[in-house]
C-alpha cells in the first residue's frame, strides 16, 4: 500500500510502520508532501497529478481541502495526534523564553533570520499572528517548502530560529526545543489520515489507519512530541 504523509506526524508514523508491516504482513511505501501551500510538492498537487496513494496524513487543514477537492472518501477521516508550534533553536545554542506573547514578540523581532514552514503553521503564523501583532514587517522571515527545511537552516545557521511543529523539531537533526508559544498565539495542529479516492487498496489503508489509532501506538505518538487524539470526536468513522 501506499502513503502521503506530510511532516508533522512523520517522526511517530516512521517509528510505528515497521510494527504495522511485521504484525499485518502488509508492505508499505511512504511518499512525503507538505500539508498545504502553492508548491509543486503539497500533498494536494501530487494527487492532482496522479500520484498514487491510498491513504494521506496531513494537518486538518490540509484534509480539509482535499475533501473540498473531492481527493478523500467521505468519512474516512481520522484525527490522529494534535502538537503545539514550538520555536527552535541550534543545538547547544542559548534558549529564549518565548512562552508570553511579549516574549515572543522580543525574540522573533530581533532575531536575524525566522525560518517558517511554507505549511499550516507557517501560514498560520505570517497570515495571522504576526498581523495580529502587528509585527509582520519587523520579522525577517524566510520560508522554507517543509518544515524540515526550517529546522535545517536553523541547524546550519542560515536562520537564529524556526517556528514548527514541535513534533518537528523533536525528530530534526542540530536543533532543540526552546519553547513552545503562549496559547494566545498558539495552532495546536491536529494531523489526520484518510483514505484516498483513488485508494487501490482500501482494506489495506483502513487497517493502518485503524493501527494508527491504537492504544498501542499512543506511546510512540506521546514521545514524539505529540498528544494522541484518536477516540475523541471526529467526522469521519473508519
Amino acid at each position: 500500500m501506499k502513503v502521503l504523509i506530510s511532516g508533522g506526524f512523520s517522526g511517530p508514523y516512521r517509528r510505528l510502520v515497521p510494527d504495522f508491516e511485521r504484525t499485518a504482513g502488509i508492505g508499505v511505501e511512504t511518499g512525503s508532501g507538505s500539508s498545504q501551500g502553492d508548491g509543486p510538492q503539497t500533498i494536494a498537487a501530487q494527487l492532482a497529478r496522479g500520484v498514487p496513494a491510498d491513504v494521506v496524513i496531513l494537518s486538518r487543514e490540509g484534509l480539509a481541502e482535499l475533501a473540498a477537492a473531492g481527493r478523500i472518501v467521505q468519512g474516512s477521516d481520522v484525527d490522529l495526534a494534535r502538537t503545539p508550534i514550538g520555536v527552535a533553536v541550534r543545538a547547544g545554542a542559548v534558549k529564549p523564553a518565548v512562552d508570553s506573547v511579549d516574549a515572543f514578540i522580543d525574540v522573533v523581532v530581533r532575531a536575524k533570520t525566522v525560518a517558517i514552514p511554507a505549511s499550516t503553521s507557517g501560514i498560520f503564523l505570517r497570515d495571522v499572528i504576526l498581523a495580529r501583532l502587528g509585527i509582520a514587517s519587523r520579522v525577517r522571515l524566510k520560508t522554507c517548502p517543509r518544515g524540515a527545511g526550517a529546522a535545517a537552516s536553523v541547524a546550519e545557521g542560515a536562520a537564529d530560529l524556526a517556528l514548527l511543529p514541535v513534533s518537528e523539531i523533536l525528530s530534526a537533526p542540530g536543533v532543540e526545543l526552546a519553547g513552545v508559544l503562549a496559547e494566545e498565539i498558539q495552532l495546536n495542529q491536529v494531523f489526520a489520515a484518510a483514505i484516498t479516492t483513488g485508494a487501490t487498496d482500501v482494506d489495506a489503508g483502513r487497517r493502518l489507519i485503524a493501527f494508527l489509532c491504537s492504544a498501542a501506538a499512543a506511546p510512540v505518538i506521546r514521545s514524539g512530541g505529540m498528544e494522541a487524539v484518536a477516540g475523541e470526536a471526529q467526522t469521519g468513522d473508519i
